[in-house]
């Protein structure tokens, strides 16, 4: 088959180790919990011990908590030791914490990703990094019986002009893509009708929910689907009914970040697994703390992402033993002001409207603004009937104990008007 032949071709020039680092993790796949350990374990101390000849900043960090990883083993249990790093670290240290002046890396991708503040972070991935990160995103694709050469659809447009948008086209049409640039009638008709031919569909999870409910006021079914991936955003479960209304699927997540790499992917049953391999997972007063045990042209040892997570004991039913993470409650924001200068933070609202859910059986789109103190304007894509409000009303004195008063208006989207496809890519 002509795309499989080249992605591979690809594959050898860009990713020459790729292969043999998706054929470890197809090989550990369904390994033990004493497995996994030992391996977390042995690639800990081998980042360690690089770190410490490498990198002038954990050097330096390992000193001064008296730390040699030459002359001592380091186990995952030993984190606890260390001090978690935040991402203004990585950009105030970039330089030294990079190894890139010490070690001759054959090859090395330059990287950026800018923050909630704006301020970029840039740093170089070394080639066997980048090549795990794909090859984890690959693993994930193959429990689904999907290969990256298949054809798919990329809901991760932009409002590109004309040349930009024939250069990106071309680099698509390499790897048997086809993506969406903007919400036209005419754009969407032509995205859906190749849907049609599609394996897997992948991008802003938000974005697929939109999509999903266009298709479905349109009357448009998809029904040969495999996968749809959903990434970089949360995932609400309201999302599901229009997506497998839509396109026969519920939307499968894959959990990472550009500077952690994957560090969990959902799978067939419907749990998220992490990926033990390339991360350690700690989780600290409910913040997820990543080190990526493959990253050494810039590491990140016990990174604060900036997410809260909960993990589970539960055993999943696929056979997988690596840990699971039940749930991404939601990104570290900003705080909710209420009467008298009382601060709630941000997550209060994925508890309110969790409640509801469960308790209420409404599923619930939502947008929350604060332009007044006090005050709090919610959206919501739902009749805005006596008995919602009601309900409504009682969760939020529940949570914010009658310091914050609600206005509730009905909308057809939760997506703010006036933004352009390439804005829509933040949490709602």
């Amino acid at each position: 088959m002509l795309s499989e032949i080249i992605y591979r071709i690809g594959v050898m020039k860009r990713n020459p180790s790729m292969n043999a680092c998706y054929k470890e993790l197809k090989k550990t796949e369904f390994a033990t919990r004493e497995e996994l350990d030992k391996l977390q374990n042995e690639r800990l101390q081998e980042l360690m011990v690089f770190c410490y000849q490498n990198s002038s900043y954990y050097r330096n960090v390992f000193l001064a908590q008296k730390v040699n990883p030459i002359e001592s083993v380091f186990k995952v249990s030993d984190l606890r030791f260390l001090p978690i790093l935040d991402k203004k670290t990585l950009i105030k240290e970039n330089e030294s914490i990079h190894t890139i002046k010490n070690y001759n890396f054959k090859k090395l991708f330059f990287s950026e990703t800018s923050g909630s503040t704006g301020e970029a972070l840039t740093f170089y991935k070394d080639e066997r990094w980048d090549s795990y990160n794909r090859a984890s995103i690959n693993r994930g694709l193959s429990w689904f019986n999907v290969n990256p050469w298949d054809r798919n659809g990329y809901f991760w447009g932009f409002d590109f002009n004309f040349f930009k948008q024939f250069k990106i086209k071309f680099f698509d049409m390499l790897v048997n893509r086809f993506r969406l640039f903007s919400y036209s009638d005419k754009e969407l008709s032509v995205f859906l009708k190749k849907c049609r031919k599609a394996k897997y569909l992948e991008g802003y999870s938000s974005m697929i929910y939109e999509v999903a409910k266009l298709a479905n006021k349109n009357g448009i079914k998809i029904d040969n689907l495999s996968l749809i991936k959903g990434t970089s955003e949360k995932i609400y479960p309201y999302y599901h009914k229009e997506t497998i209304k839509a396109f026969g699927c519920k939307i499968v997540s894959e959990y990472g970040a550009a500077e952690s790499g994957i560090i969990a992917f959902e799978c067939p049953e419907g749990q998220m697994h992490l990926n033990e391999e390339t991360a350690i997972v700690e989780v600290v007063d409910g913040r997820v703390i990543i080190t990526n045990l493959i990253a050494r042209s810039f590491p990140t040892i016990r990174y604060d992402l900036g997410d809260f997570v909960e993990l589970s004991e539960e055993k999943c039913s696929c056979g997988r033993e690596h840990k699971v993470l039940k749930e991404v409650t939601g990104r570290v924001g900003s705080n909710i002001l209420g009467e008298n200068s009382t601060f709630y933070p941000s997550l209060t609202l994925y508890y309110v409207f969790k409640n509801i859910a469960l308790q209420h059986g409404i599923e619930l789109a939502y947008r929350c603004e604060q332009k007044v103190l006090g005050q709090l304007d919610v959206y919501i894509e739902h009749d805005m009937t006596k008995s919602l409000v009601k309900i409504l009303d009682n969760e939020f004195k529940k949570y914010f104990n009658g310091n914050i008063s609600c206005n509730y208006y009905s909308t057809q989207s939760v997506r703010v008007k006036g933004k352009k496809l390439k804005d829509f890519v933040s949490f709602i």
